[in-house]
C-alpha cells in the first residue's frame, strides 16, 4: 500500500507499468492496459470492476473507432482534441465526470459528480453539443435537462453501467404490479394523506426507470442527495421503493434511524422480491438487488489494514459500499463530499479512501499535502467509465467540425416528459 503522494494521477501509465513489469502494484486484469476498442464488439461491460456482471441483450455497442484514432500517441490525440475544441468553441461544452480517466478529464470544460454535471447541462443553452464523458444513464439525463436543439454525445456507446442494468422497466413495472396485490391501489393516500408507496431511484438508472418514477409520484436522487430524498418521500408515503443499488438506500435510510429489518429486499427474480407479505407491510424501505462493482470491492479488512498501517488514518467511503464497511470508516459521503474533505483539511492527514481508483488518484497528485491512497490496492477502475477514451473524444469532436454529430444519445418524448418531472423534483430538493 504506497504512504507516497502520487505525482502521475493517470490510471492508464499505472496499468502500462504494471504490464510491462515496471511496477509491483496489481490489478484485477491486465487486458486494461488495451485500448478499449478492443472490446467494443463484443458482449459485456469489458475489463475492469464490472466484468463479472451479466449484460443485458441488446445493450449498445459502439461500432468500429477509425483506425488514425487506434493508432495515434497519447500527444497526438490531446493536441487534436485541443484543435477540435478551439475550433468549435462555445458550440461544445464537455462534461467529465470524476471516474474518467485523467486523459479525458483533462478536456473536459466541468468535472463534476452525477448531481453537478446534471445542473452543469442546464447552464450552456448556447452549445450546439453536449459531449459527455461519463456512462449512458448520464448522457440520458444531459438530454432529459437539455434544450431539444441541443445534441448530447456520448463518445463510446459502450460506456453503460451495470448498477443501471440491474434495475429494467419490465422488472420495475411487474414489481409494481405485486406491491399494488400486497398494498391496494399505489395512488390512493391514507387518512394521513400517505400513498402507500413512494418509487425513489438513484440517478444511476434508465431514462425508463426515471420516467417510471415520474409517473407514480417519485423523485430521483443522488449520492449527495440520499437523504434529503428520503426525506422528501417519507413525507408523501408510508414506505419507499428504492432502486437500483441496495447499499445507497440501506446506508441513507440506517442513518436516519431506519431499522434494518424494516428494509426487505426485492429480488426481481423472486415471487414478492423473495419477501414475505408480513415483511412487506411491515417494510419502511425496500431495497432493490442491485450494486456497483466498484464500491463492492472494498472490504472491513482493508479498513483495518489501513488502521493497522496508519494509526491515524482517516476512512471515507462512498456510501454505494456495503453497510459493515460504511459503518467501520470514519466517514461516508459522495464523490463530491469526499474531495471537499481532503481538499478541506488544514493539517497534513493521512486519507484511505474507498471510491473509484481515478479520483482517489487525482486526488492523491492534486493534493499532496496529504498522503492519499485507495483503500483497494488492486488497481481495478469502473469498466464502463474507462470506456471512454481519448480516441474517441478526438473522434466525436473532430466530427462535429466536420459538420456530423455521432453517438448522440435522445430520449423519447413519451418517456422524457415524466422522467423530467422526476428529475425536477431532484433538482429542488438540494441537500
Amino acid at each position: 500500500m504506497s504512504t507516497l503522494p502520487l505525482l502521475d494521477p493517470s490510471v492508464d501509465h499505472a496499468l502500462q507499468a504494471i504490464v510491462e513489469g515496471r511496477s509491483t502494484e496489481s490489478t484485477c486484469t491486465t487486458d486494461l492496459a488495451a485500448g478499449p476498442w478492443d472490446f467494443d464488439t463484443r458482449p459485456g461491460y469489458g475489463p475492469g470492476s464490472s466484468m463479472g456482471d451479466v449484460i443485458p441483450t441488446g445493450a449498445p455497442r459502439q461500432g468500429e473507432l477509425p483506425v488514425e484514432y487506434r493508432e495515434a500517441s497519447e500527444d497526438e490525440l490531446h493536441a487534436r482534441i485541443d484543435a477540435a475544441k478551439l475550433a468549435l468553441g462555445e458550440r461544445v461544452v464537455v462534461l467529465g465526470h470524476f471516474y474518467q480517466r485523467e486523459e479525458v478529464v483533462r478536456h473536459a470544460d466541468y468535472v463534476g459528480d452525477s448531481f453537478q454535471l446534471a445542473n452543469a447541462a442546464l447552464e450552456h443553452p448556447e452549445a450546439e453539443a453536449i459531449v459527455f464523458c461519463g456512462v449512458h444513464f448520464m448522457a440520458e439525463t444531459a438530454d432529459l435537462l437539455s434544450q431539444p436543439d441541443q445534441s448530447v454525445i456520448l463518445p463510446n456507446l459502450a460506456a453503460g453501467c451495470s448498477m443501471a442494468d440491474m434495475a429494467d422497466i419490465d422488472q420495475v413495472e411487474d414489481c409494481w404490479e405485486q406491491l399494488a396485490d400486497v398494498y391496494g391501489p399505489l395512488d390512493e393516500p391514507d387518512a394521513d394523506g400517505l400513498v402507500p408507496v413512494i418509487p425513489v431511484t438513484y440517478m444511476n438508472s434508465s431514462a425508463a426507470i426515471k420516467g417510471f418514477v415520474g409517473r407514480h409520484g417519485g423523485i430521483v436522487c443522488t449520492s449527495s442527495n440520499a437523504t434529503t430524498v428520503l426525506e422528501w418521500a417519507f413525507a408523501r408515503g408510508r414506505r419507499v421503493l428504492f432502486f437500483p443499488d441496495q447499499h445507497l438506500g440501506r446506508n441513507t435510510a440506517k442513518a436516519m434511524g431506519v431499522p434494518l429489518d424494516r428494509m426487505p429486499m426485492w429480488n426481481p427474480r423472486q415471487p414478492l422480491g423473495g419477501s414475505t407479505v408480513e415483511q412487506l407491510q411491515e417494510g419502511r424501505v425496500i431495497l432493490w438487488h442491485g450494486f456497483c462493482s466498484v464500491h463492492r470491492r472494498f472490504t472491513v479488512d482493508q479498513i483495518a489494514e489501513a488502521r493497522a498501517t496508519h494509526p491515524d488514518v482517516r476512512v471515507i467511503v462512498h456510501p454505494e459500499c456495503p453497510a459493515p464497511v460504511v459503518d467501520a470508516a470514519d466517514e461516508s459521503g459522495s464523490t463530491a463530499y469526499i474531495r471537499r474533505a481532503i481538499e478541506e483539511a488544514t493539517e497534513p492527514t493521512t486519507f484511505a479512501i474507498g471510491t473509484e481508483v481515478n479520483l482517489v488518484r487525482r486526488l492523491a497528485a492534486q493534493n499532496p499535502q496529504h498522503t492519499v491512497f485507495c483503500l483497494d490496492p488492486v488497481v481495478c477502475p469502473c469498466s464502463t467509465m474507462y470506456r471512454i477514451h481519448p480516441g474517441y473524444l478526438a473522434w466525436v469532436l473532430e466530427e462535429l467540425v466536420a459538420g456530423h454529430v455521432q453517438n448522440r444519445i435522445q430520449v423519447s418524448d413519451d418517456v422524457a416528459a415524466p422522467a423530467r418531472v422526476a428529475l425536477e423534483r431532484m433538482l429542488a430538493a438540494k441537500p
